[in-house]
């Protein structure tokens, strides 16, 4: 009743704090308003945590994850750090980033031919080159995506590591990845206005996705001519022919003139890019072609022939680039363009003899060392004359 009517009166039913027990008052108050920001902070977190994770994986198994991190001493930073490590890695894989250097370099290459004299290299330079590149990856990006979300199931055979086969990114976050990719790559093109690369990323667009798209009269990789066809001249024009292209006439705007150099390039690179696809593509993918059902040349012929027209096909192509620079009318264009590649003919020609096509990493190490033979061949086209 006492406290009823302490309470009726408006005073306090506990007694008056003294100076000690203030003070003691004071730091439990401080104690729980600092365990409330921690509570509420984590909180935060952990709906940050499970939006991401619903996003790249489509699952909400992060709650469970996130309790299991949060139950041990508390870090955010470390557990932003092992997320945000964990979607660059996947993003790099689902991107295919390694092939993505080598269409930098040669777009860098093919840019550069179209300088005449020192003078063009000036700051509009470098913004054209750049209004070029950034389209040309988002439209990679869109490329390699559609081709991942068309062939899943091939993939979980193949290659088992990519996101989309793996379950680490989800097939509706794929679409959603794709498509973006695909709409900037336009966009950006429309907003620059140039011609060539308009036109290059129409004919990449319908070359790429007609390869993989499981469309009637489409997926042109069921079989291994339309397979050239479709993407054998559209690395072309993408990497050598569209970017010299926009440097000439967009950018410098100058009247085209096709030097030895690109005529050089566009040869020596569509024995590179048609070695590639069917290296890269028929060897490695037998088993899941044979599953389902693609009519590829390693399926017809086995992949040891393939495998031996492709380093035959490629040592011709530097037989070319040797006559090619034992005719240049500059010495040293021809002492170093012919030293050059009579070394990498030899070296491809050693490394090739060595390969085991039964063991999947040795001959997975070689066909990363034909990209660094790509990656050389960029930079030595700029010396040929």
């Amino acid at each position: 009743m006492a406290s009823t009517s302490r309470l009726l009166l408006g005073t306090s039913p506990f007694p008056h704090p003294t100076p000690s027990s203030l003070s003691i008052t004071t730091g439990s108050v401080a104690t729980a308003r600092a365990l409330w920001h921690k509570n509420r902070k984590l909180q935060s977190l952990q709906h940050n945590w499970n939006h991401s994770y619903k996003f790249i994986h489509g699952r909400s198994t992060a709650r469970n994850l996130f309790i299991k991190a949060t139950s041990e001493p508390y870090d955010t930073q470390s557990i932003w750090i092992k997320s945000m490590k964990d979607i660059m890695h996947t993003v790099q894989n689902f991107t295919v980033s390694y092939y993505l250097i080598t269409v930098l370099m040669s777009i860098c290459s093919a840019s550069l031919l179209a300088v005449e004299n020192l003078s063009d290299l000036s700051p509009k330079f470098f913004i054209g080159l750049f209004k070029y590149i950034i389209p040309i990856i988002f439209m990679h990006w869109y490329v390699v995506g559609v081709n991942q979300l068309s062939d899943p199931e091939t993939d979980k055979i193949n290659k088992p590591y990519r996101p989309l086969a793996s379950g680490k990114i989800s097939y509706k976050t794929g679409v959603i990845i794709s498509i973006s990719c695909l709409f900037m790559s336009f966009g950006l093109a429309g907003i620059s206005r140039s011609k060539p690369l308009l036109w290059c990323l129409l004919i990449y667009f319908v070359g790429m996705t007609g390869y993989s798209i499981n469309l009637p009269l489409l997926r042109w990789k069921q079989s291994t001519i339309p397979t050239l066809l479709s993407t054998v001249p559209a690395n072309l024009i993408a990497n050598i022919l569209a970017p010299f292209l926009h440097m000439k006439t967009y950018v410098l705007e100058k009247t085209t003139i096709f030097p030895r150099s690109i005529v050089f390039a566009s040869v020596v690179m569509s024995v590179y890019y048609l070695v590639i696809m069917l290296l890269l593509k028929e060897i490695p993918d037998l088993e899941g072609d044979k599953v389902t059902g693609l009519q590829t040349l390693s399926v017809h012929f086995g992949p040891k022939q393939v495998f031996w027209s492709c380093v035959l096909l490629l040592e011709m192509a530097y037989g070319i680039a040797i006559i090619m620079g034992a005719t240049s009318p500059f010495l040293w264009s021809k002492i170093f363009t012919v030293i050059a590649h009579g070394i990498m003919a030899l070296i491809f020609w050693y490394r090739a003899d060595s390969v085991d096509l039964k063991s999947k990493d040795y001959s997975q190490s070689f066909y990363m060392f034909i990209y660094k033979l790509l990656c050389v061949e960029n930079i030595l086209i700029l010396f040929v004359r």
